[in-house]
């Protein structure tokens, strides 16, 4: 990281979950019950899974955080028991401990895990690689809204260049709400720019000439309505040659109930070319770079840790440090790029950043406390607005760093 002794990360407090009206606070001890009973109302679960549901439930409302589970000792190759080392290791300053004592990051990440662990994810067993989100994500994809969103990308092959390129990644940007940027033909196609905490757009399209022959890595968030426009995004970077060849990450299994596995990729593909028109043609534009390897489809076990991104492993580092630059979608990845604390919100964004191994760019509606890198003009208007504009959804922003 480079070197500002103003801005050092020890002078920031860690997000953590013990301030009662906090939103960090509301996520442990109302969304994450809540998301159980979802879970629960989803599947037709055993007995025993629902016993399982139990005792997380008790467990985040009245407990302390437990360990994982303890491994079956007569099934050395429970693959189930395949991440106990490491959560032992994560975890020991924190089990015996109240839930709303971790750091944010980690109970978040915590609770995701055991979820999948009481529904029997890793199995062995018949649940084993049963997504408990996937009802949810299915249900999104074949929402009518998309529809509505897929048949707008009929308009952009007659839209002038720069401003395909804006709605789309503005689309990337805003995830559900695409449709915004995707109404090109409109009287005012920039409708959303006025809801940027920050924007350097013009940055990043400065990294990524046309037939400069860049690689692009994009960090996936969430699956459906958001995956759809980086898919879409990342056809504009292959097709008007912004990249000649683009990496897509994703988790490696269930994680923050939409975040896009590698099964979310095939089933959002599905549903481009199935669609008619400009639509089914990009479906059919990405599977083509996918079979010729100029769009790969990743993923790293890093992708599910509840660490930040200064403590990326040496292979994952290596594997992005090839990047012309790293596009980071969304709120986690954020918050694991320039930790999760409570910054002053005027911190340098590149400082924070500084330590990724390629030039990065953030695409990130606003959905929690973290925020950098905004002058004080625009930090002053926003907090006079008395809105929840950290929170809400309602505002978003693209940084980069060179």
């Amino acid at each position: 990281m480079a070197e500002n002794p103003s801005h050092t990360p020890h002078e920031a407090p860690v997000v953590l979950s013990d301030q009662p009206g906090s939103f960090a606070r509301e996520v442990l001890a109302k969304r994450h019950p809540a998301l159980i009973q979802r879970v629960r109302d989803a599947f037709p679960y055993s007995r025993r899974q629902h016993s399982a549901l139990d005792t997380l439930l008790d467990e985040i409302t009245n407990g302390v955080v437990e360990p994982l589970a303890p491994s079956d000792p007569s099934a050395p190759s429970d693959p189930s028991a395949h991440d106990h080392e490491q959560w032992a290791e994560w975890g020991r300053e924190y089990f015996g401990r109240p839930w709303f004592d971790a750091p944010f990051l980690w109970a978040e990440s915590y609770f995701y895990r055991r979820l999948l662990e009481a529904v029997e994810y890793f199995g062995p067993g018949p649940w084993q690689g049963v997504d408990p989100f996937a009802p949810f994500k299915q249900a999104e994809l074949r929402a009518p809204a998309v529809d509505e969103q897929l048949q707008a990308l009929n308009t952009l092959p007659s839209t002038p260049a720069h401003e395909r390129a804006t709605a789309l990644l503005h689309a990337s940007l805003w995830g559900n709400r695409a449709d915004l940027g995707f109404r090109v033909t409109e009287e005012n196609p920039g409708t959303a720019t006025h809801d940027l905490v920050a924007d350097d757009a013009s940055t990043l399209w400065h990294l990524l000439p046309t037939g400069a022959g860049s690689t692009v890595a994009v960090v996936a968030d969430n699956s459906g309505q958001e995956l759809l426009p980086d898919l879409i995004l990342i056809d504009h970077l292959l097709t008007h040659h912004h990249a000649t060849r683009v990496t897509l990450h994703v988790k490696p299994h269930p994680y923050y109930v939409s975040d896009a596995m590698t099964a979310d990729v095939i089933d959002s593909l599905h549903r481009l070319t199935h669609a008619p028109g400009e639509p089914g043609a990009i479906g059919d534009r990405l599977r083509t770079a996918i079979a010729t390897d100029h769009l790969e489809i990743r993923t790293h076990p890093f992708f599910c840790a509840p660490l930040p991104y200064t403590d990326m492993p040496p292979d994952l580092r290596e594997e992005l440090s090839t990047a012309t630059l790293t596009i980071l979608k969304g709120d986690l990845n954020y918050r694991r790029l320039v930790g999760d604390r409570l910054w002053d919100p005027t911190t340098p964004f590149a400082d924070l950043s500084a330590h990724f191994p390629t030039p990065v760019a953030a695409l990130r509606t606003l959905k929690s406390d973290v925020i950098t890198g905004l002058d004080q003009k625009t930090l002053d208007t926003l907090e006079r607005s008395g809105s929840a504009w950290r929170t809400s959804g309602t505002h978003a922003l693209i940084q980069v760093r060179r």
